[in-house]
């Protein structure tokens, strides 16, 4: 069987693994997901060969990069590939799909695997997945987590996955809560670019026969942002209200910001970012609860003066069928409780 030496993006899930021969800092950026790293330029040689193609020229910089790429491939076939079989079918793609992914390929298929380059690189993955980002989220029929700051929502959409649902996690892929304290220790939050390439690889393996569930999101997740097709097709569809007691979300929350209570400082510097918006007495009495440890009455304090409010405001305005929302009450906000939850969701979904 003869297999093409060019493909194009539509073809990506055809291959054993996907290489990206860009530099390191170009996949940070965003690549595809799943995409194995092996680049033919460092971050550093990528730079000379720039410099030296301005500097010198276009002849002596081409001379200096092959040298470079070349030594570069070697390594990775004496590392990275090492164990591939024989049969292996690699997808190569570099930024514009030409010289850096044509030589990886090219000494692939002089080995004898069936490598292949994708026709356009990395820009024409990019186009294809922001044209598939604003079409994709109208083919889904989307069920939106809705409730108030600490009524365990991620917790229920990790309960629905367990049981088979299709979820969209948003925060997951964003690696962020979602609000003032929402950042995850030693999780720093992914560029736009590979944010967008995760949700585009979520939707894209999706049943449009099953509901989505997602969580109410803002149109920001921590910094990143939430493509507008994704947006508007969420705050079109149905909701369902989680319903619990304050003194349950504020155990939970508790429990789920551990992190925070363990920095005092940090959350003390956090807290006073809000004082134009709620005056220096509240954040005073914010700030002499952290100082006296008592995390009930701060997390209490937060929710009844500053979260909740705000959720009271924002959803109704953004969420259109809010008010016709399906009603889920869990008997409580332990593991056990959402995933009986979730188990109830889906006998009525």
């Amino acid at each position: 069987m003869k297999y093409p030496e060019k493909v194009g993006v539509a073809s990506i899930d055809d291959f054993a693994e996907v290489i990206d021969v860009r530099s390191p800092a170009e996949f940070a950026d965003d690549h595809v997901p799943g995409a194995i790293s092996a680049p033919v330029l460092s971050n550093d040689e990528r730079a000379q060969i720039g410099t030296l193609h301005k500097q010198a020229s276009p002849f002596d910089a081409k001379k200096a990069g092959a040298a470079l790429v070349s030594r570069n491939i070697a390594t990775h076939l004496e590392t990275l590939f090492a164990g591939r079989e024989r049969d292996w079918r690699p997808l190569v793609y570099c930024w514009r799909g030409g010289k850096r992914s044509g030589a990886m390929a090219h000494i692939l298929r002089e080995i004898g695997w069936h490598a292949a380059s994708l026709e356009g690189g990395y820009k024409a993955y990019r186009t294809g997945v922001l044209a598939q980002l604003a079409e994709l989220p109208g083919r889904f029929s989307f069920r939106v987590i809705c409730g108030e700051t600490g009524s365990a929502k991620s917790r229920l959409l990790e309960a629905l996955d367990a049981e088979g649902a299709q979820v969209l996690d948003l925060e997951q892929l964003a690696s962020h809560k979602g609000s003032l304290l929402g950042g995850l220790p030693g999780r720093p939050q992914p560029a736009q670019r590979m944010f967008e390439s995760m949700v585009w690889d979520k939707l894209r393996h999706f049943d449009p026969s099953k509901p989505v569930f997602v969580e109410s999101e803002s149109k920001k997740v921590g910094q990143v942002q939430v493509p507008d097709a994704l947006i508007l097709a969420m705050r079109a569809a149905d909701c369902i209200h989680i319903e619990t007691e304050l003194a349950s979300r504020v155990a939970f929350l508790i429990g789920d910001y551990a992190h925070f209570l363990a920095d005092a400082s940090s959350l003390r510097d956090r807290l006073n970012c809000l004082v134009e918006l709620h005056g220096r007495e509240v954040i005073a009495r914010w700030n002499a609860a952290i100082e006296a440890g008592d995390w009930t009455t701060l997390v209490a304090d937060l929710l009844q003066n500053h979260y909740d409010p705000a959720y009271n405001k924002s959803m109704p305005k953004n969420y259109r069928r809010f008010e016709q929302a399906e009603s889920l009450r869990p008997k409580d906000l332990t593991p056990e409780g959402i995933r009986q939850a979730a188990k109830m969701l889906l006998t009525t979904t």
